[in-house]
């Protein structure tokens, strides 16, 4: 059985036709439409009817929190609210079932089933790209809490008072360490007089913001303050996975996201070098790894929870 997986992020939509065995064997992409929640949709049904063929499920990864088939909030996406009932729209278009999950959480569903994390029953994702997304593992099963927030690590609080994030709260770890926060306040210190070549990076690279690639050759080229930023990121991000493995003691954390695919293990190291510090009761067996699917583990755990929503909706 064939079931369509679509993965929305902050800057692109991914979506492919995910087969029994959890292999894409179709895909398509296009950029995220920065205007209205309708212009998303429209996006992912366009994308879905292009797939060679047509998916007996969909399962959709939006960057927010999801309850009950409803996007209650998404930072990342312009206008986006329990107001507006996408899944009923998308039925009606794709003629299928469709099922809403957080885009982190897919994620995690997706290495859980097919790439790092197989095997593990205890595990944290954490997604870095336009924003910093989260997934758990507990106990062997997805965990998604009782209103569908449980694993948003983006938003955990590292600095009370601190940097206003995109969620309108500040001092969230995303503020610090989320793609689109990062630029702002690059943006604000080149104004201020400091100098980097990120922009000059992203307009030779002709894209309409700093992607993770901008902001990986920025960093290859020792650029003072992408770097600065950057460790400053690693840092904040250190310390809410430490904070979070004190909570719930699992034994390997994953990172994805953009920012993974451009700098693979290193990243995921650099963040266990910082997180360690602040484990209270250290696992021997705590183990930090990149995502092994790349942009594929959105599409297979989205992809699986339109599978599952068809068998038990």
């Amino acid at each position: 059985m064939l079931v369509a997986g679509v993965d929305v992020g902050g800057t692109n939509i991914g979506a492919g036709l995910v087969d029994d065995d959890h292999s894409v064997v179709g895909r398509g992409k296009c950029p995220t439409p920065q205007s209205r929640p309708e212009d998303v949709a429209e996006a992912i049904i366009e994308l879905v009817e292009g797939l060679e063929e047509q998916p007996a499920a969909v399962g959709v990864g939006l960057p927010g929190v999801i309850h009950e088939g409803r996007v209650l909030t998404a930072p990342n996406l312009a206008g986006w609210d329990d107001s507006f009932d996408v899944v009923s729209l998308l039925e009606e278009r794709l003629s299928a079932p469709v099922a809403l999950a957080n885009d982190a959480n897919v994620g995690v569903i997706g290495e859980w089933l097919a790439g790092a994390a197989d095997g593990h029953d205890d595990v944290l994702g954490v997604w870095m790209g336009t924003g910093i997304g989260g997934g758990l593992i507990l106990g062997g099963r997805p965990h998604r809490g009782a209103r569908g927030g449980a694993g948003e690590i983006g938003h955990v609080i590292t600095q009370h008072a601190g940097a206003l994030c995109t969620c309108g709260r500040r001092g969230c770890i995303e503020a610090y360490a989320g793609r689109r926060s990062m630029a702002a306040t690059a943006h604000a210190m080149v104004d201020a007089g400091r100098h980097t070549s990120l922009f000059d990076i992203q307009e030779a690279e002709g894209k309409p913001r700093p992607t993770s690639k901008v902001w990986a050759k920025a960093l290859d080229d020792e650029d003072e303050l992408a770097t600065q930023l950057f460790d400053l990121a690693i840092e904040v991000v250190g310390v809410g996975i430490g904070s979070m493995i004190n909570m719930l003691d699992v034994d390997l954390v994953v990172i994805g996201g953009g920012m993974a695919e451009k700098l693979g293990q290193d990243l995921a190291d650099r963040i266990a070098d910082q997180a360690r510090p602040v484990i209270l009761h250290p696992n021997p067996d705590l183990e930090f790894v990149a995502a092994a699917l790349g942009d594929d583990s959105g599409l297979v755990g989205a992809a699986e929870v339109g599978r599952a929503h068809l068998l038990s909706p």
